[in-house]
């Protein structure tokens, strides 16, 4: 599967390959994304790679809805 499109968003912090999955679970289960391998702790954002321009959308709006991970 390609991953055209990506969304960077701010998340602080350990564990943020799971924090987002469990988010990402909770509010939007059916958006499939990749996320890359691992991040460094001393990152503030991380960039989620996305299948198409309306998940990338949903995935915004979910975001700004819930504002936490």
């Amino acid at each position: 599967m390609t991953f055209k499109y990506s969304v960077t968003l701010p998340i602080s912090g350990g564990n943020k390959l799971s924090r987002f999955k469990d988010w990402a679970d909770q509010h939007v289960p059916d958006v499939r994304y990749s996320l890359p391998p691992q991040t460094p702790i001393k990152t503030e954002t991380m960039t989620v790679r996305l299948a198409s321009l309306e998940e990338r959308q949903r995935m915004l709006q979910a975001f700004a809805r819930s504002s936490q991970m």
